[in-house]
């Protein structure tokens, strides 16, 4: 079954809550990836491309980014603002309400960011956007589903890539790829049972 990600598509998403799903996002603890993939960067400016309830955008701040975090869903950004506020944060995050197959921002950041992100367009051509707002010198860190472990997860298949579809987009001359892999994660469930969670996992620098 094909998915239309679009608004509706998440908002619904988002308030069913529900087993499975968002509900329990905002909860979640920042992607591991990310707290691995900037530990050796100089905290700057960043976007959160498709921030859902928050976690990495909150996450980032607290180790003192200045956030821009966009998503599609209101309802997932009001949960990510009452979570940025009790964190303390909410000074060093802005929220943007965003359909990002068309926003674009008015500026270049140090660090771009998404994890899982499915828009209403190509995977690979949400890649290829969200690349664009890299700063000269800034980290470009994409986290996605792989296709390889299409399976053991409920990533619909046209949210899914492989690590070579990722460094295909990212032309040579203007990225140095700093890491490009994949993993598996295992993630505990409802009642006592673990998910597989096969990532796609590439960071890279964009030359100067």
């Amino acid at each position: 079954m094909t998915h239309e990600f679009d608004k509706d598509y998440w908002e619904q998403r988002w308030r069913q809550g529900g087993s499975g799903v968002p509900a329990a996002m905002e909860r979640n603890p920042p992607n591991p990836y990310l707290v691995r993939g900037t530990s050796g960067l100089t905290p700057g400016t960043a976007l959160d491309a498709g921030c859902g309830a928050g976690a990495e955008a909150i996450w980032l701040a607290t180790q003192g980014w200045l956030v821009t975090a966009a998503d599609i869903s209101a309802d997932a950004l009001d949960r990510a603002r009452r979570r940025a506020t009790i964190s303390g944060v909410s000074e060093q995050v802005r929220w943007i309400e965003a359909d990002l197959t068309v926003w674009s921002p008015d500026t270049q950041f140090d660090l771009v960011t998404t994890h899982y992100a499915h828009p209403a367009m190509a995977q690979l051509d949400f890649y290829d956007r969200i690349s664009a707002w890299v700063a000269p010198g800034g980290t470009l860190l994409i986290v996605g589903h792989s296709s390889a472990g299409h399976g053991h997860h409920h990533s619909p298949a046209e949210a899914s890539v492989t690590v070579a579809d990722i460094s295909a987009v990212l032309d040579d001359a203007c990225w140095e790829t700093v890491s490009a892999e994949e993993q598996l994660r295992t993630l505990p469930g409802p009642a006592g049972k673990t998910a597989d969670l096969r990532d796609v996992v590439v960071q890279a620098t964009r030359r100067s």
